[in-house]
């Protein structure tokens, strides 16, 4: 088993999405082991609550420190990897972030829920990840694509095909256009470079509106590129369009 990642949540049922595509294949071939542990289990009240009303009054509910805790103490017992918990205090959740955890082999990430989580818990906890500046129902929403942009990083996760896919992102760049069959479709052609058969050409053109996509799109990666000479080359043939 290559990477071992266990998700403490109260909606395990939310997770089936993992046993499906690619990461689906990847659980099978035992490159990956995903579990879930519903922390309802670990509650001491007789009616498995979980959350309780903040001391000091306010608005809406806050999960409660002891079945946290020890739904976390059980899973250490088998997985010591990090306790990654997805909340507003967080750090943005990046692509540079998924490669440095798609390294570790053991992970356990907390959803939580509510208006948070009791403030005890955080001594327990060695990360704290944000999706972004939006609130969202739960945890869980985070979670499902921060895990899969972390699994397809691990070796053997993406196929040949798959993997290809990535390679101008990695770069910090967006992807350049893509076209399949027909050429011709509704009156729209595909550019004729793509299909000249000069890979060279083909090559460069890719880069160059690669280039031009990020551009305008997003400037706040565009401003972080290094670039190369034939980047300042492609560039000059964007500006001469525009």
């Amino acid at each position: 088993m290559d990477v071992r990642i266990e998700i403490l949540t109260l909606f395990p049922e939310m997770f089936d999405i993992f046993n499906h595509s690619i990461i689906g294949r990847a659980i099978e071939k035992e490159i990956l082991n995903i579990n879930t542990i519903n922390i309802r289990d670990f509650t001491l009240d007789k009616h498995r609550k979980v959350d309780d009303y903040p001391y000091g009054g306010g608005a809406g509910m806050v999960m409660a420190a002891q079945p946290i805790v020890d739904s976390i103490d059980h899973v250490k017992k088998t997985n010591k990897g990090k306790v990654i918990f997805l909340g507003p205090r967080g750090k943005t959740f990046n692509q540079q972030m998924a490669k440095e955890l798609s390294k570790e082999k053991e992970l356990i990430f907390l959803c939580g829920h509510y208006e948070g989580i009791d403030e005890r818990v955080y001594k327990h906890i060695d990360l704290e990840i944000s999706l972004g500046d939006f609130v969202l129902t739960g945890g869980e929403m985070a979670c499902i694509p921060i895990i899969d942009s972390i699994c397809r990083l691990v070796p053997g996760v993406l196929g040949k095909s798959e993997s290809f896919m990535e390679e101008s992102f990695y770069e910090g760049v967006l992807e350049y256009p893509q076209y399949t069959r027909p050429e011709d479709f509704r009156g729209e052609k595909v550019p004729d470079i793509i299909i000249s058969g000069h890979h060279e050409n083909i090559r460069k053109w890719r880069r160059r509106e690669s280039l031009k996509i990020t551009m305008e799109r997003r400037p706040d990666l565009f401003e972080k590129l290094n670039l190369t000479e034939e980047d300042k080359k492609l560039l000059k043939e964007i500006n001469k369009k525009l």
